[in-house]
């Protein structure tokens, strides 16, 4: 008696299904899938059994759930070094990928007691502050907020508005090399703003770098915070 063929279980031949669809472009990175239930509607199955496919994706990397917002296609994440030269214009291209920034915030302000203490300032002494969105290919990876010494670096606020890269800016003020002088990561959780600009869920898993930049003399020059989306860049420590 000839054995019966095996069948395909609904769920696997659903995952196979979204598959094709992902790798025909009819979802691209970072956007979401249809709500389960449209999914459950289209495939005439039941929720469960488009949950049990979409948990299949995810095991593979496919896509990602972000809690309270739904199920994304996955990026494979950006390789980024942090050693004593962070370039981010160099590190997104050295991935394969295309760097730009947006500017949210250019302006000069009295530094705080902590900007004061980065940059061997007293506080109160003016700073200028910038605030940007970082991004690959068009998709958000990170968000920064560098500060300057404004008397330090003359030129520098009109330098950062008219140069998308901190490096052409801050080369623009004299400055031909900087290293970083420490750098602090920490895991942190999405904020309601951050998580809008990343375009992520509130709560969902961010890395936060801290650090301080010194200029070919040893003094300070730069001391920011950067954000990264926690599913899209992957930190690399090294020497460089």
């Amino acid at each position: 008696m000839a054995k019966s063929a095996t069948r395909t279980p609904v769920w696997k031949s659903i995952a196979i299904t979204l598959i094709d669809d992902i790798a025909q472009g009819r979802y691209e990175t970072g956007t979401k899938l249809p709500a389960e239930a449209q999914l459950a509607e289209r495939f005439g199955v039941n929720r469960h059994t488009v949950r049990r496919a979409l948990a299949d994706m995810a095991e593979q990397g496919l896509v990602h759930a972000r809690r309270g917002a739904g199920v994304f296609v996955a990026a494979k994440p950006t390789d980024y070094p942090v050693g004593k030269r962070i370039r981010f214009h160099q590190n997104i291209r050295r991935a394969g990928r295309v760097p730009s920034k947006k500017v949210l915030r250019l302006e000069v302000l009295a530094a705080d007691a902590r900007e004061a203490d980065a940059l061997d300032l007293d506080p109160g002494d003016p700073v200028v502050v910038y605030e940007g969105l970082s991004y690959a290919d068009d998709h958000p990876v990170a968000l920064a907020r560098t500060v300057f010494p404004a008397e330090r670096l003359p030129g520098i606020l009109d330098a950062l508005d008219a140069h998308e890269s901190i490096t052409a800016a801050l080369n623009a003020c004299g400055v031909e090399d900087y290293t970083r002088r420490e750098t602090r990561i920490t895991a942190k959780l999405a904020t309601a703003t951050q998580a809008l600009h990343l375009r992520t869920s509130e709560g969902a898993p961010i890395l936060r770098t801290t650090g301080i930049s010194d200029d070919a003399n040893g003094t300070p020059i730069e001391f920011g915070r950067t954000w990264f989306a926690g599913d899209r860049v992957t930190l690399t420590v090294g020497d460089d």
